[in-house]
């Protein structure tokens, strides 16, 4: 059981022929070819366009990373009273001077590790050759003794004929040798081979950071920029979401900064009192490869196991090192990372290894180091922009179908079970009306919009419909509270991520009323006060059964009645003995509002002073759909969600017991 999307479906669960019978309901299969293959032509072409264009890409996108890194120090050094073009000056500047330290600081432990390679070199060769002394040789003797075996199984062979001796004169013939001297080279090819190889760095950094200038200069104008083109339509929602991004952004690309110093400081600390030569130069080297993800930390390990193996005659201090570099990592991954981006970077995790291949394929090395910001900036863009929500969907770690969808997918293909374990999952921290009015109810809807449409089938109704009692009764073991370590719900991300929303409020235990307190009085204190009279549409059924199912739970007994029951031909035979209130469910959101009025029209004949409450789930907001069946609905009260639905009725059951009244006579204005 996974807790995003719906997984595959098991064998024998009926997912073919459920598809079968939705594209012979639905009469049309298939999505929209030419809007398939336009999107699929702007795939490539923009997957070419990154290909071709990656000398110039490189280096936009190295800048991009940069402001974002930057920007916090800018606000920072505007907040000191300095201009914009001040503080960016010197924002660049400070980091155009920790890039050239660290240079020269690598270049500088270099220096002094490269005199000392062929002394390790030698103590490298006495372990191999130790190692082919008790290895290597065992098994060159074992293949020794093999070899003489077979000469003595096979036959002797001919000898070839000698061949011609030379001839007196042939020493006399051969060429002279001849030794060709280059000329030195002149101290301006000195000079080009040097700077040869420098020239195309130097230009890309100097690229980065003129871009990056320009992108920190002019950030209010390329933002009013990316609102044209993708959220001039919703100016405040868009506006704010672009803030909040580059935030976020900010926060997240700092934070990993930091956490791959630190990773740097420790592999440095560490391996000082191992006693491995120039740890400074291997912690900054950790620091850095730790921005590649997943190989990073094994390849910034690699080197230092191999010079602590050159050092050390024994393997004590390669065993400590790569010890301290497998240690560290897991901790850093397992729990520092965690608790400082959040529950996860935003990103699934087949989505990083995907991105790094891309990257990687895309623009090489710089790619691969590249792969994971650029791929949390495209995934934050697309939970803020609309038109960019595909990015989301394809590399993101929430669910790709909702619980309602989930639910929906579930109850579809048939398997009651899956649906049952989603349930439990979901329930961990949700009261069962909760989980009733966010899922099941949702999820239901969607049901009702494929029936409206056509495309499900009398049987697969008939399916869903036993699908969903099953699942009631197996939900009967729940309670109506949310469980007590139930935590503030959020979308599953990080600290780059759209921030944690409260779950809504589960009725408290001292707001039910137990029936064995023996404090109802009136038709309350019946053994059902409560009549559930489910809606005509094909589903209605099961949300009434729902609201039973709570009812019960908090204290009140109800009863469920179906659409025939209350029909125009049954109505007269509907017992309504000891009824206190009834109680109408309609999920269809095809409904007639004429029809749920001569609905109550007929329970108040059988029931004139009895109060009447209507609960739908209309596709519209509740204050819409409650003013429009005010004036077209003879009804009392007026609910969207089960759990109002259980509340009203309790808070009828209670006012009945204040003031001693069989019942609550009084009808809402």
């Amino acid at each position: 059981m996974t807790s995003s999307g719906a997984g595959p479906t098991e064998p024998g669960t009926g997912q073919s022929s459920l598809a079968g019978e939705m594209r012979a309901a639905d009469g049309h299969g298939g999505p929209n070819d030419l809007g398939t293959l336009t999107s699929l032509a702007i795939g490539v072409v923009i997957v070419v366009a990154l290909y071709v264009g990656r000398d110039v890409l490189v280096p936009i996108a190295l800048a991009i990373l940069l402001s974002f890194v930057l920007a916090p120090v800018v606000r920072l050094l505007r907040r000191a009273w300095l201009g914009r073009v001040p503080a960016v000056f010197l924002a660049v500047t400070l980091a155009l001077g920790v890039i050239l330290s660290l240079g020269g600081l690598i270049g500088m432990q270099m220096s002094q590790l490269i005199p000392d390679i062929p002394r390790y070199a030698s103590t490298i060769d006495q372990k191999i050759a130790s190692v082919r002394t008790r290895v290597v040789g065992q098994m060159s003797g074992i293949v020794d003794v093999l070899g003489k075996q077979l000469q003595r199984a096979s036959a002797p062979s001919a000898q070839p004929p000698p061949g011609p001796a030379a001839g007196p004169g042939e020493e006399a013939g051969k060429p002279m040798p001849v030794e060709i001297r280059q000329p030195e080279p002149t101290p301006i090819e000195i000079a080009e081979r040097i700077l040869a190889p420098l020239v195309p760095p130097l230009a890309t950094a100097g690229i980065v950071f003129i871009v990056t200038i320009f992108i920190l200069l002019q950030q209010a104008d390329l933002r009013d920029r990316f609102i044209r083109l993708f959220g001039l339509q919703d100016l405040h929602r868009t506006t704010r979401a672009l803030d909040d991004t580059t935030r976020r952004l900010s926060r997240y690309l700092l934070t990993q900064l930091g956490l791959n110093a630190f990773f740097g400081l420790l592999i440095g600390v560490g391996l000082l009192l191992i006693g491995v030569p120039n740890p400074l130069l291997w912690g900054t080297l950790a620091a850095l490869f730790r921005f590649v993800p997943y190989i990073g930390s094994v390849l910034s390990g690699l080197l230092p196991t191999a010079l602590a193996a050159a050092i050390d005659p024994g393997w004590s201090m390669a065993i400590y090192t790569a010890a301290l570099f497998v240690v560290t990592e897991t901790v850093m991954g397992q729990f520092v990372d965690p608790l400082a981006y959040g529950r996860s970077t935003g990103l699934s995790p087949v989505s990083v290894v995907i991105a790094a291949i891309f990257w990687t394929w895309m623009w090489g090395p710089i790619g691969l180091i590249l792969s994971m910001p650029l791929t949390v900036c495209l995934v934050v863009l697309g939970r803020h922009v609309q038109r960019l929500e595909f990015l989301d969907v394809l590399m993101g770690d929430r669910p790709a179908l909702t619980p309602a969808e989930s639910f929906y997918q579930r109850i579809l293909a048939n398997d009651p079970d899956e649906a049952l374990e989603y349930a439990e999952f979901l329930l961990k921290d949700r009261s069962l009306s909760t989980y009733y009015d966010e899922v099941a109810i949702k999820g239901l809807q969607l049901a009702a919009n494929d029936a409206e449409r056509g495309v499900l089938s009398v049987a697969l109704l008939a399916r869903i419909q036993g699908a969903m009692s099953r699942l009631i009764e197996e939900l009967d073991g729940f309670s109506d509270v949310a469980p007590a370590s139930a935590k503030p719900r959020s979308e599953a991300t990080s600290g780059v991520d759209m921030p944690a929303q409260e779950a809504p409020p589960s009725p408290a235990a001292s707001e039910r009323i137990e029936p064995e307190e023996g404090k109802l009085v009136g038709a309350w204190s019946g053994p059902a006060p409560v009549l559930c009279i489910a809606g005509s549409g094909a589903l209605d059924g099961a949300v009434t059964d729902m609201l039973v199912q709570l009812l019960a739970k908090n204290g009140l007994g109800a009863r469920a009645v179906p659409f025939a029951a209350a029909s125009r031909e049954a109505i007269g035979s509907l017992d309504a003995t000891g009824v206190a209130m009834v109680c109408i469910c309609y999920l269809d959101i095809s409904f007639s509002p004429s029809q749920l009025r001569y609905l109550v029209r007929r329970v108040r004949q059988i029931a004139p002073r009895t109060p009447v409450l209507v609960g739908l789930w209309p596709r519209e907001d509740a204050q819409a759909s409650e003013e429009r069946l005010q004036a077209a609905v003879d009804a009392d009260y007026y609910v969207s969600s089960l759990r109002e639905g259980v509340n009203a009725c309790l808070a009828l059951a209670r006012a009945a017991r204040q003031v001693n009244l069989p019942g609550c006579v009084v009808r809402a204005a």
